[in-house]
């Protein structure tokens, strides 16, 4: 048999001719197809037929057919199908499987053979015989309607329900478009002859049969034989029995009616049914079938798994965040519509960045030291210096739409407009971005300020102009430190450790408000988490400005590795299921400070974890050098402690998303806090996470600089007077102050103090607040 679907020479039986055995005349025949014919879309069928000539079967011939032909779009033929797009983590392991309709589109020779000869068997025997229209089927099916008065057999061909189905699929989600798809009206069911005498020309038969097999429904979400085969059975549609084979190919006339879940009996006889007209089509012998038929339906059923909500251990929210990126990228297309096309329509393998190991570890860190029960939240993004590429993101709440269980959608890692909400304030974390912003204008790592206890916002230069203080000598006019015993002077890497809010407000006053803007826009903090601009105020450098824990782990990233920005990579490799490279943006990377400004403030965030630092009980399990800082907001609303290796780097918020929870005499992972800041809240979730997270990492430590220790204050010495940059107090060193590059002593390092590798213990400083 040509695969070419061309009509054979014209048999007798093509024309009907009444025969004097039937009991009806022929005008009583006509009269009941006339009947029928007011109520029945085979009626459309038989008119169609009437109106088209006999060589219609492989081509109208008039004008306004071959018109009509030449606007049947190319891609018709082959229309891009829906299919499921599967997102995986760095190792391949599968984080979720999302699609609007679960398919997965074969190859013939991926299929079995006996769902294809099933599938015809019961759909359209004679399909290998006959080209786009039956007329056989059509007088067999007009006659046996007249004669039982009803609608009981049917005679659209395999290629026409094909098109059908090609139709319903390019209406998408339309509910109206999918409607118009669907009425059985003669206009379009010449419509779809056309369609179908064009693809006969076009496609082989078995081109056609694997289209359709790949197109059609088969109930409970399954579009396809694989996705089919798949739901019912666990199989590949390559691996199907032949009892399997009838089952799923009697489902397509009425997936609901012979649902094997809810009417098996049902769905039994139609597959038995479906078995005996193989044995009438001489496709299976009389024994096969006996014992197909013998054999139970087997099912092996899996519910559907669509979409983030079905990521396991936690990975929903970067599943959902890798939705926003391939809806946002223009990589991805030109326009919106391009790019949601690109997602919709599926068949996508992407892979990702998340490192499997690390998003275990952070979720379990923000999952046991923070309940999903407790009043606040936990929220942990961990970024790999150098490249960008994000390896961890979990927070306490789990993804999800059912509140009662404390289920959010809201990820808190990430900005507004990738699935997050308006972010949190950073507090004292901020701190470093001026410091940076400091030395990149040329201030030196022992710039010494007067800060004190609490003074006024002082004037400040913008990029546009001058801030000024309206309320001097007022309340909100003024900015206190912590604590009354925080009074300078101080120099930077010790009113780093101690986060010394005057410090630092007389650094931004020095520098201008204009040089902290434009260093955090140089490192990735563009705007406020809402979108909304950043505001060139004096608190900005006091991290007042909404954030995200993913912006503020890629600052301290870019700290780690020394000055070199990358953006934000979610996603390493997309390919379509045939194996095709779709574009992605590749690690986009800039110096935005000098490597020497990162050595220094990777040395000032060393100290904050080390003797007399806010952040010093923070020591890994392995004991590697790590630097970090805290952040403690207003009333105790948020508390961040962002943290890092040489090799990896993390921030942890912790907070109330909504009403803003002041984190005082307050239980939080079955644990009673009186107050909660940075060290204290966040600090023991990121030291767990990432000591977990490091076990399996070569120890990378930092590049560092010699900053000598501050001269000890002499008690008498006036800080009144002068500049901030001019005061000259002078005195002493500090007892055991060495001079050397900062650092914790290490334990396998003979200068380096006790043999645990920790400094003795002093008395704490306090808390920050900013």
């Amino acid at each position: 048999m040509s695969p070419k679907s061309r009509i054979p020479a014209p048999d007798p039986g093509d024309t009907w001719v009444p025969r004097p055995r039937r009991r009806e005349t022929p005008l009583g025949i006509l009269r009941h197809a006339a009947t029928f014919l007011g109520s029945s879309v085979l009626g459309g069928v038989l008119l169609a037929g009437l109106i088209l000539p006999a060589a219609g079967a492989v081509g109208l011939g008039a004008k306004s057919g071959a018109e009509s032909f030449e606007s049947i779009p190319d891609d018709f033929k082959t229309p891009p199908l829906t299919q499921a797009t599967q997102i995986f983590d760095a190792k391949g392991g599968l984080i979720a499987k999302v699609y609007e309709r679960d398919r997965t589109v074969l190859t013939a020779e991926q299929m079995s053979p006996l769902i294809r000869r099933a599938q015809v068997d019961i759909e359209d025997a004679r399909f290998y015989e006959h080209g786009a229209v039956d007329l056989k089927g059509i007088l067999r099916a007009v006659t046996k309607n007249a004669e039982s008065g009803a609608a009981v057999q049917g005679a659209s061909t395999l290629t026409q329900q094909y098109v059908k189905n090609v139709n319903v699929e390019m209406a998408g989600d339309d509910p109206v478009a999918v409607r118009e798809a669907q009425r059985k009206t003669l206009g379009r069911k010449i419509q779809e002859l056309r369609y179908a005498i064009k693809l006969e020309e076009d496609l082989t038969k078995e081109q056609i049969l694997t289209n359709y097999l790949n197109i059609t429904f088969y109930g409970h979400q399954a579009y396809g034989i694989e996705a089919a085969a798949q739901r019912y059975f666990s199989k590949s549609a390559k691996d199907l029995t032949l009892p399997e084979a009838a089952m799923l190919a009697g489902l397509v006339q009425n997936p609901s009616q012979y649902d094997p879940k809810l009417h098996p009996m049902a769905a039994q006889k139609r597959r038995d049914t479906v078995i005996d007209k193989m044995v009438e089509n001489k496709h299976i012998t009389a024994d096969q079938a006996k014992e197909a038929k013998a054999a139970p339906l087997g099912l092996n059923y899996k519910d559907p798994q669509n979409g983030c909500i079905t990521a396991q251990a936690g990975t929903g929210f970067f599943c959902d965040y890798v939705r926003h990126v391939v809806k946002q990228d223009p990589v991805f297309g030109k326009s919106a519509a391009e790019r949601k096309k690109l997602w919709d329509t599926g068949g996508l393998n992407i892979y990702t960045t998340l490192d499997p190991d690390k998003q275990a570890a952070a979720q379990s860190a923000v999952s046991t030291k923070v309940y999903v029960t407790d009043p606040v939240s936990a929220a942990m993004t961990m970024v790999e210096p150098g490249t960008g590429k994000i390896l961890a993101m979990a927070q306490t709440r789990p993804y999800g739409l059912e509140k009662e269980k404390n289920q959010t959608v809201v990820n808190l890692n990430v900005d507004s407009g990738m699935g997050g909400g308006i972010g949190f304030q950073p507090g004292s974390n901020f701190k470093p971005i001026v410091a940076a912003a400091a030395l990149e204008a040329g201030l030196p790592p022992t710039q010494r300020y007067d800060s004190p206890n609490r003074m006024d916002w002082p004037t400040m230069k913008t990029c546009d102009g001058t801030w000024k203080n309206l309320s001097k000598g007022k309340k909100d006019g003024t900015i206190p430190n912590e604590s009354t015993r925080e009074v300078g002077p101080y120099e930077l890497k010790e009113a780093m450790a101690l986060s010394v809010n005057t410090y630092f407000v007389q650094m931004e006053q020095e520098i201008g408000l204009c040089a902290v803007k434009q260093m955090a826009n140089r490192l990735g903090v563009t705007a406020k988490a809402s979108g909304d601009p950043l505001q060139e105020v004096p608190a900005l450098g006091l991290g007042t400005q909404e954030v995200s824990p993913l912006t503020m782990a890629n600052v301290y990233a870019t700290f780690a590795a020394r000055g070199n920005y990358c953006a934000p990579l979610a996603i390493n490799r997309i390919t379509t299921v045939d194996g095709k490279d779709v574009p992605v943006n590749p690690v986009h990377c800039d110096q935005v400070m000098s490597p020497d400004t990162a050595d220094v403030i990777n040395t000032v965030l060393l100290g904050v974890t080390e003797k007399g630092g806010t952040a010093r009980d923070l020591r890994l399990d392995d004991d590697r050098q790590i630097a970090g800082k805290t952040g403690t907001t207003d009333e105790k609303k948020s508390a961040w402690f962002t943290g890092y290796t040489g090799n990896l780097a993390a921030s942890v918020w912790l907070g109330s998303p909504g009403t803003k929870v002041p984190m005082r005499n307050i239980r939080i992972g079955g644990q009673y806090q009186a107050e909660v800041f940075g060290a204290t809240g966040p600090g023991p979730i990121w030291q767990k996470a990432m000591s977990d997270a490091v076990r399996s990492m070569p120890e990378q430590e930092f590049t560092t600089v010699y900053i000598p220790d501050p001269i000890k204050r002499d008690p008498g010495c006036s800080t009144s007077g002068g500049t901030p940059s001019s005061v000259t107090c002078t005195g002493t060193p500090n007892p055991g102050s060495t001079g050397t590059p900062a650092g914790r002593p290490r334990a396998n390092n003979p200068s380096g103090g006790n043999p645990t590798g920790r400094s003795a213990p002093t008395t704490p400083p306090d808390p920050e607040d900013q």
